[in-house]
C-alpha cells in the first residue's frame, strides 16, 4: 500500500518526483491554494498565470503538469483543481481536498514519491488529503501477468506506470501534533480497509465464492484478534436458514453465514452490521438479460463493506462492540435452483413466496437480520446492492437510506455526507406493505414495480427485531463504478459505505448513536 507521512520540509526543498499544489477558481481567474507559496516563489510569483496559459482553470479534478522551476528539488509540478475558492475567512471543504488528492495520486501512478503541498492547515484537512491520496492511489493488479511472463510470450514488458504512487508526503502538517498524527493513522487504516473491500469486489467470482470469502474473514479475525463463526451449508440447513439455503441451492458453491465480531472491554453500545454477499448473481431461474450479468461479481459489495468496517473498528480500537454478519451465497440457475412460485421458510419462521429469484438479496439478508436481532444490539444497519430501482431514483453515485427510526436515518445521512459518501434519506410508506401480501404464504418477495427500492426496505423491516433501531443502505448505484475514474474513485469496486459505517461506529463510541 502507498506510504503516507507528514513532513515539515518546504515544498521547494523536499526531494520528490513531483510536488502537488492546489488551484482554485477565483472571482477573477485561477488562484493558488494555501500551501503552494514556496512553489510559486520558484516561478517568480507567476505560477497561477503560467497554469492559466496552459489551460488550467482550477475546476474540480482538473490536473495540469509542468516542468518544475530551477529552484525546486522536485522534477514536476502538478496542479490539481479544487473547484470554487472558498470565502476569504473559510477553509477548503474536506471532500474537495479528498477528491483533489485522489486525482493527483492517480495522475502520478508509477512515481516513487510525491509531495502534497495542499491546504493542510488542521487535522481535518490532513485527514482528507491523506484519505484522498491513499484511495486515489489504489490499483487492482492481482490478475495481471508480470513482466517476465509477458516477455516469455514475446509481449512488451509491463508498464511501470500501472503501479500506484509509492509514497505521499503531506507538507504543512505537524508530525508531533497528536491530532495531526492521529489523522494520518486514521487515514491509513480507513484507506486500507476501503481498499480491502475494493479488492474483494474486484475479485472474479470463480475465485471469490462463499467458502473463500468466509476464509478471508477467518484469516482477518486471526490477524486482528476478532471472533469469527462460520455456518456452512449443513449448519444452515439444520438451523432453518431457508433464505440463505434457498438462494444458494442452485449453485455448486454452497452458502455461508459468517459472524465476525470486535469487542472492546469498556464498550457501552453494540452495533450489528449486516451485509448482502451474493458472490455472483445470475438472477437464478429469473435469469438476468444480456448486458446485466457482466458486473454481477459486485453483488457482494455490502458484505465487503461490513467486513472491512468491522476490521477498521478493531484496528482503530474504537470503544464500541461491532458485529458483522456476512450473508454469503451464489445465485445460479440449475436443475436444483429455486423456482418462481416456491415457498421458503425463513430463519424467523415466516414463510415467503418467491415470485422472482432475482430478488434474492432480501432473502439472504432476512435470515441474517433475524439472527443479528437475537443478540439485541443497540442498532442494526444492513448494506446491500439491493435494487435497480434505487439506481433509477438516485443515480450511480448516491445510495439510499431507509430506517424504522427518523433520527437514526438522519444521523446516518449526516455521517455519510461528512465521510464524503453521497446519500439520500428515503421513505418507507406503510401502504406499500400490502403489496407484499401473498395468497399462500406470510409474504412474497416482490410486489408492484413502482417504488421497488422502497418496497425492498419494507420487506427487510419484517425481519428486524422488535424495538431495535434499524437502517438499510441500498448501495446499488455507487458500489461498482463502470465509467472513467474520478477523484479518488477508481473504475470497478469502490468500497462504498465503509467510511459511513466506520463513522457510525466512531460516533457510537463517543456516546452518540443518533
Amino acid at each position: 500500500m502507498t506510504a503516507l507521512t507528514l513532513s515539515t520540509s518546504s515544498a521547494a526543498t523536499l526531494r520528490a518526483d513531483a510536488v502537488v499544489v492546489g488551484l482554485a477558481k477565483g472571482a477573477k481567474g485561477a488562484v493558488l491554494a494555501p500551501g503552494a507559496e514556496a512553489v510559486d516563489k520558484a516561478f517568480d510569483g507567476k505560477l497561477a498565470a503560467v497554469l492559466e496559459t496552459l489551460g488550467a482553470s482550477g475546476a474540480e479534478g482538473e490536473v495540469t503538469k509542468l516542468p518544475a522551476a530551477s529552484g525546486l528539488k522536485a522534477a514536476v509540478v502538478l496542479a490539481v483543481g479544487l473547484g470554487k475558492a472558498p470565502a476569504e475567512d473559510a477553509d477548503y471543504d474536506a471532500e474537495a481536498l479528498r477528491r483533489a488528492a485522489g486525482s493527483a495520486a492517480r495522475a502520478l501512478a508509477g512515481s516513487k514519491k510525491a509531495a502534497f503541498a495542499l491546504p493542510a492547515e488542521d487535522a481535518e484537512a490532513v485527514a482528507a488529503i491523506g484519505e484522498g491520496a491513499l484511495l486515489g492511489a489504489y490499483a487492482f493488479s492481482a490478475y495481471r501477468s508480470n513482466g517476465d511472463a509477458k516477455a516469455a510470450r514475446g509481449a512488451k514488458k509491463a508498464d511501470d506506470k500501472s503501479a500506484p504512487l509509492a509514497e505521499v508526503a503531506i507538507l504543512g502538517g505537524k508530525p508531533r501534533d497528536k491530532a495531526h498524527k492521529a489523522a494520518v493513522e486514521r487515514a491509513q487504516t480507513l484507506a486500507a480497509e476501503v481498499n480491502r473491500a475494493r479488492d474483494l469486489i474486484n475479485t472474479p467470482s470463480n475465485d471469490l465464492t462463499p467458502k473463500s470469502f468466509a476464509a478471508q474473514a477467518q484469516a482477518a479475525a486471526k490477524e486482528f484478534g476478532l471472533k469469527v463463526e462460520v455456518l456452512d451449508e449443513r449448519a444452515l440447513k439444520k438451523g432453518g436458514y431457508g433464505g440463505l439455503m434457498g438462494v444458494g441451492q442452485g449453485s455448486e458453491n454452497p452458502p455461508r453465514l459468517v459472524r465476525i465480531g470486535y469487542t472492546h472491554a469498556k464498550a457501552e453500545k453494540t452495533l450489528a452490521l449486516v451485509g448482502k454477499g451474493i458472490t455472483y448473481d445470475s438472477g437464478g431461474i429469473s435469469l438476468k438479460p444480456a448486458g446485466h450479468n457482466e458486473t454481477m461479481k459486485c453483488d457482494m459489495s455490502g458484505a465487503a463493506a461490513v467486513f472491512a468496517a468491522v476490521v477498521a473498528a478493531a484496528r482503530l480500537g474504537l470503544r464500541v462492540n461491532v458485529t458483522g454478519w456476512l450473508a454469503l451465497a451464489e445465485n445460479m440457475p440449475s436443475g436444483a435452483a429455486l423456482r418462481p412460485g416456491d415457498v421458503l421458510t425463513m430463519y424467523s419462521g415466516k414463510t415467503v413466496e418467491v415470485l422472482n429469484t432475482d430478488a434474492e438479496g432480501r432473502l439472504v439478508l432476512a435470515d441474517a437480520l433475524t439472527r443479528a436481532s437475537e443478540e439485541q444490539p443497540d442498532a442494526i444497519v444492513d448494506v446491500a446492492t439491493l435494487t435497480g430501482a434505487m439506481v433509477l431514483a438516485l443515480g450511480n453515485r448516491t445510495f439510499g437510506i431507509m430506517a424504522n427510526d427518523d433520527a437514526f436515518r438522519a444521523s446516518l445521512h449526516e455521517i455519510a455526507e461528512e465521510a464524503g459518501e453521497p446519500s439520500w434519506p428515503m421513505p418507507m410508506p406503510s401502504e406499500l406493505r400490502k403489496g407484499l401480501d401473498s395468497p399462500i404464504a406470510d409474504l412474497k418477495n416482490v410486489g408492484e414495480r413502482a417504488g421497488g427500492g422502497l418496497l425492498a426496505g419494507v420487506f427487510l423491516q419484517e425481519f428486524v427485531g422488535e424495538g431495535i433501531p434499524w437502517a438499510h443502505l441500498d448501495i446499488a448505484g455507487p458500489a461498482f463504478h463502470e465509467s472513467a475514474p474520478f477523484g479518488y474513485t477508481p473504475k470497478g469496486g469502490t468500497g462504498s459505505a465503509v467510511r459511513t459505517l466506520v463513522g457510525l461506529a466512531e460516533r457510537t463510541a463517543e456516546g452518540d448513536l443518533g
